[in-house]
């Protein structure tokens, strides 16, 4: 079910050689965590640098949504300050619209959005360390949702189906995706589906236990892994998960964006012999919620 149909994004640094950056300028640096050129580091090694799809600047966002001049940093004293220039879709930190010509000082560990991609800033101090830390997350960790991703959702459901087995313990698990998700993007726009998908993983996060795992399976499908509960217990969550969501308002350059979810639900069995089953029988669950008119669980 996934299905990611945003903008090609190819992120150039004119001037540079093709290999990694590994320094930092005397104002930190940005680092590429959602989009193409993933893990790339920029440094700030200049008085301005220009964020935009013109070639003429210091970094190339090669996206339809991102303007010819879209943004820029400037370096004073050793600090940085983020200014939009005008763009067409906005500059975004930390999820708020900046508006030219204010300009916002970059804190360490701010997250810019351009267009389709999310740079992480990272201060001047201990630089290389930040660096290699994000480096890490960033194989754990999706970018745009802040949620575990799909590499780490497989190693962890692997741990605990095999605790399940050895200790005789319930494990249930949920796979649940937006309901129309195609019409949000095609009605408001890739930047509105994306803000969608953000509010979404951070509500549901705060209905979660700190042993059960969020994670972003791909496009707009999300699994939760629900550890010591067993289906009624996981159909009572996916009750609870609905209402959630279903009071949720999620408004986008002001204009607010209703949404709902429908959930499949699996819970343990000796057929699971890998994750992959696992999820494949709560999938089969979800698509079946669809059929059945979405906005609800089945499992």
């Amino acid at each position: 079910m996934f299905d990611d149909d945003h903008e090609t994004t190819v992120i150039r640094v004119p001037g540079q050689a093709e290999q990694q950056e590994t320094g930092a300028g005397g104002a930190g640096c940005l680092v590429v965590i959602y989009g193409q050129g993933l893990g790339r580091l920029i440094p700030l090694d200049g008085h301005v640098l220009g964020i935009g799809r013109d070639p003429a600047n210091r970094v190339v966002v090669e996206q339809e949504s991102v303007s010819r001049r879209h943004c820029e940093i400037r370096v004073r004293d050793g600090q940085a300050f983020l200014q939009d220039l005008g763009s067409t879709n906005g500059t975004y930190l930390n999820d708020s619209e900046i508006h030219p010509p204010r300009e916002e000082l970059l804190r360490s560990g701010d997250l810019l959005k351009v267009g389709g991609t999310i740079f992480k800033y990272l201060g001047a101090g201990s630089v290389e360390a930040s660096y290699h830390e994000e480096i890490y997350r960033m194989a754990i960790v999706d970018g745009l949702t802040e949620v575990n991703n799909r590499r780490y959702l497989l190693e962890f459901l692997d741990r605990e189906m095999a605790r399940c087995n050895r200790h005789d313990r319930p494990l249930s698990l949920l796979v649940f995706d937006l309901d129309h998700f195609k019409q949000i993007n095609d009605t408001h726009g890739h930047l509105a589906g994306d803000a969608v998908l953000r509010e979404l993983s951070l509500s549901v996060k705060r209905l979660m236990r700190k042993e059960e795992l969020l994670a972003r399976f791909g496009g707009d499908e999300f699994v939760v892994v629900l550890p010591e509960s067993t289906a009624e217990q996981a159909r009572a969550f996916s009750q609870r998960l609905l209402t959630l969501v279903g009071s949720l308002r999620i408004v986008f350059e002001k204009r607010e964006i209703p949404v709902s979810i429908s959930i499949g639900i699996a819970s343990m069995s000796p057929r699971f012999t890998e994750p992959a089953l696992f999820i494949e029988e709560a999938d089969a669950n979800l698509l079946a919620a669809k059929r059945y008119g979405r906005g609800r669980a089945i499992g």
